[in-house]
């Protein structure tokens, strides 16, 4: 009997299987267009608080309205934050459930790199900040705020510069954002929940089980499923713990896997009704009224004397970068995966930096772990840290970009038009061998 031939070790950032790169190519193509929408809205946010009508723009974002009675008389920003968001994570959960059923978090053996790059991605800079705040004598509240990649903002940064990310490294960029989205709202629900009031979740649970429910039973039709969210939403945010999580709840119970008789799963059907109001407007109007923040020489200073904002500023640049590259490169040995030949960890290490870019969910934290004149420090210290990883991730890209821009065109060859890339129909997905330098 001839001997069993030893097995290959697994292929880190190969050729992404066809249906799983078409379902990242059409979240990324969404959420690319948002994050240019996004950053624009931030621009204007910028604009508008340190122009002449500042007070507008206060006075926009404080004006409250809602029904007192259900006790949901917001400010116009904590509509944007509590509400908005909650569409947001909505989206985030759907994602997060497709990737463990279909994804690349559905095994062990591909779920481990991305999920100890992402676990390091958030502990590295929590450890950081604290580090940093504890040595010069501040508050260590803001630890969570450098855990989390805006995957938004990050993609908009590779649409300005023009860069050919080949589709397994945005995949994994995206795989690192769901994992770091679940960590986040883990971290909100968990610490930054007060005033608890039993009766209310109890409510929002029985209407989580109603909603489960439903979905076991097929049960069709938005006029059950839409009374029912606002209500899960609402008794979420009385209970004392934070709305988004009601979002993410109702993403993971949605249905991933379709019926015979179903041409898109509810899953599916929802995210892609979702996906471009989460993307387009709902974090917009959040970063429209969360990134108003006055921007001087004084304030720029304060950034980098006060302790808790130099915190934010070491650990999302610097602790991102650490955290996601030395968790891939450790888990990479660990598992005896083998890097894609045509790549190299200075590609990962570019990758790590765009992890850097922590925009929506920062400033969501930031806003929950301090008080409202300390936040706007933290808040300036989000907006730099993230400048500087988008400055920096360009630079490192746009070195390696005729490389990126060689290996997408080989992705993409398809000489007999039938919309497959020759690629996925040689029997033989292993990438071609390509010079390393440029």
């Amino acid at each position: 009997m001839a001997p069993t031939p030893p097995s290959r070790p697994p292929l880190f950032l190969g050729v992404l299987p066809w249906p799983e790169r078409r379902a990242v190519a059409r979240a990324l193509r969404t959420e690319t267009v948002g994050g240019l929408v996004l950053l624009a809205a931030a621009v204007v946010a910028l604009v508008w608080a340190n122009s002449p009508w500042s007070g507008a723009y206060e006075a926009v974002r404080d004006f409250h309205f809602g029904v007192p009675a259900l006790g949901l008389d917001l400010s116009v920003g904590h509509w944007a934050s509590d509400g908005l968001l909650t569409v947001f994570f909505l989206v985030a959960g759907i994602e997060l459930k497709r990737e463990l059923v279909v994804g690349e978090l559905r095994t062990p053996a591909t779920a481990a790199l991305p999920v100890v790059a992402a676990v390091s991605g958030m502990i590295v800079p929590a450890g950081l900040y604290v580090t940093v705040a504890a040595l010069g004598g501040g508050s260590l509240q803001g630890w969570a705020v450098p855990m989390a990649t805006d995957i938004a903002f990050a993609l908009a940064v590779l649409a300005v510069i023009s860069t050919h990310l080949p589709a397994a490294l945005r995949a994994f960029l995206l795989t690192l954002a769901v994992v770091d989205d679940l960590g986040a709202i883990l971290v909100i629900a968990v610490f930054f929940t007060s005033d608890l009031n039993l009766w209310a979740l109890l409510g929002a649970v029985a209407a989580l089980v109603v909603f489960y429910g439903l979905q076991r039973l097929r049960v069709t039709g938005w006029w059950w499923y839409v009374p029912l969210g606002l209500m899960i939403w609402a008794l979420m945010y009385n209970g004392g713990v934070h709305a988004t999580v009601a979002g993410v709840a109702m993403g993971l119970i949605l249905r991933t896997t379709r019926d015979d008789d179903e041409i898109a799963s509810p899953a599916e059907r929802t995210g892609f009704l979702l996906h471009p109001l989460s993307a387009g407007i709902a974090v917009p109007l959040f970063a429209l009224f969360a990134a108003g923040v006055a921007v001087s020489a004084g304030a720029l200073g304060e950034v980098f004397t006060r302790p808790e904002p130099l915190g934010v500023v070491v650990a999302l640049f610097c602790g991102k970068i650490i955290g996601i590259f030395a968790g891939t490169y450790l888990a990479a040995r660990f598992t005896r995966a083998r890097l894609n030949p045509d790549l190299a960890w200075a590609d990962v290490f570019s990758l790590a930096t765009l992890g850097g870019i922590g925009f929506t969910v920062a400033l969501l934290i930031g806003e929950l772990a301090f008080p409202p004149a300390q936040g706007e420090h933290v808040k300036a210290a989000v907006l730099v840290a993230s400048l500087a990883s988008a400055c920096v991730a360009s630079l490192l890209l746009h070195r390696r970009n005729r490389l990126y821009r060689r290996l997408c065109a080989e992705e993409d060859v398809d000489a007999d038009g039938d919309g497959i890339p020759d690629i996925y129909q040689r029997g033989d997905t292993s990438p071609t061998t390509a010079q390393q330098a440029d």
